[in-house]
Order: C-alpha cells, then sequence, then structure tokens
C-alpha cells in the first residue's frame, strides 16, 4: 500500500491535484492509470481513497470516493528532546518516534545545548515522509524551537519526566508510565541538562527516570523512551 499526503483535504472535499512532484511519482514510477485507486491521509486522522480520473505526469487528478476517521490513541507522547549536533541523527530519532507512535515535538534549547538553530521545513518533511511509510493518518505536531526557561513556564498534561544522567534517585520509566496516560518527556543534549534545569524540572513536577545502565546519545534516548510508552500502551 502506498499512502500519500495532502493537508488541505476534509469530509467536504470531492476532488483535488496532487502535486507535480506526486503526480509523476504516480504515473510514472507507480504506473496508475485512470480508474485506478490511491489512499490519501490528511494527517488529521482521515484516511481517504480515490479514483484517478485525470492520469497526467504534471497534474494527477483524483476524486474521492471514500473517507474513514481514523481512532487516535487513547494516551498522547510529547517528546521534548534537545537538538543534536549532527542534523542527520535527529532527523533519524524524528522519523523513528513517529513510526513507534509519538503526538507532539519539541526541540528544546539547554544551556548545554551545541546546536541553536533548526531547519523546521526540512524536519516537517521527515515528519511526512515517516508518517507515510508507516501508513499512519496522524502527523506528529511539531513546535518551535523553545527555550528551557520558557519551555517550563508552559502547563503540560499528564506524566512528565526528565532523564538525565545526574547523580540522584530515580526509577526505570517502565515502572513509572501507565497505559491511557498522556506523557511529556525530557531528553537532553549530548552535555546533559544543567544542574540548575534539572532542578527546575523537577520544581515544575518532572520526575526523574532512568532508561538503562548504559549511557544513551540523546537521539537514542529519546527512540528508547517512545519505545517504551508504545510497549505500556500496547
Amino acid at each position: 500500500m502506498q499512502l500519500f499526503y495532502d493537508p488541505s483535504l476534509d469530509n467536504s472535499s470531492k476532488q483535488f491535484d496532487f502535486s507535480p512532484e506526486e503526480s509523476r511519482h504516480i504515473i510514472k514510477v507507480l504506473r496508475k492509470r485512470e480508474g485506478d485507486i490511491v489512499k490519501i491521509t490528511n494527517g488529521k486522522g482521515y484516511l481517504f481513497e480515490a479514483k484517478i480520473v485525470q492520469a497526467d505526469q504534471k497534474k494527477c487528478r483524483a476524486q474521492l470516493v471514500f473517507e474513514e476517521k481514523t481512532v487516535q490513541r487513547l494516551h498522547t507522547l510529547h517528546m521534548v528532546v534537545a537538538p543534536t549536533k549532527m542534523n542527520d541523527r535527529y532527523e533519524w530519532f524524528l522519523e523513528k518516534a513517529t513510526e513507534i507512535g509519538v503526538n507532539e515535538i519539541t526541540p528544546v534549547l539547554c544551556e548545554h545545548s551545541e546546536r541553536k538553530i533548526i531547519k523546521p521545513e526540512r524536519l516537517q518533511k521527515v515528519l511526512q515522509s515517516a508518517m507515510k511509510q508507516s501508513l499512519q493518518t496522524y502527523l506528529p505536531k511539531l513546535n518551535p524551537l523553545t527555550d528551557f526557561k520558557t519551555f517550563m513556564a508552559q502547563n503540560q498534561n499528564g506524566l512528565k519526566f526528565i532523564a538525565h544522567c545526574a547523580e540522584g534517585e530515580k526509577m526505570e520509566l517502565k515502572r513509572r508510565v501507565s497505559a491511557d496516560k498522556d506523557v511529556t518527556i525530557l531528553i537532553g543534549p549530548e552535555g546533559d541538562f544543567s544542574s540548575a534545569e534539572i532542578n527546575l524540572a523537577q520544581k515544575n513536577g518532572y520526575v526523574p527516570i532512568s532508561l538503562g545502565r548504559n549511557r544513551l546519545r540523546t537521539e537514542t534516548a529519546a527512540i528508547v523512551a517512545c519505545t517504551t510508552v508504545a510497549m505500556v500502551n500496547a
């Protein structure tokens, strides 16, 4: 199954045109013809079936013939992860987190952050590609790069955790997560959170957690956290 993405679609849409890039892919690569059925999502939970009515490489037009709304998970997962020094590692995290299951991502700027600039357009494309590849109908929300203190001033619902490498009492994440509960998890940069950031997070209700005995890279720690939450809610 090949899944396409068009955020403009809703349940009142009748027909639409694919972009030139996707039109070429559909007609030239997939060799679709008039009358063939393709599946599209708008990233908001809807899965559409559409019949090709104009098989043109430059503008493929389709008529919507069926729609259904996908049931969303009972829990939400918000990953708050500092951008990694190497862009490709953060993109890898976004791709895999989308495949595993994440609702919202906030790149967070910390005291020890080495990367202070991100390219949201590029990251959005990674999320869209991962959503289509994993045949999901909900596109994770990507928030702007946010300063740590600014994020701490925002209210987050549900269970709240911070994973850090500093000494102190921690419990394994798998023993703190509960099924069907909203979860927010903070993952720091390569240099970890500062002591001031850890203290501020704890004052704001974030519970220190462990992701295992091994010291993990930022992107690996984030994926372990995503996987743990997914397994508890399986």
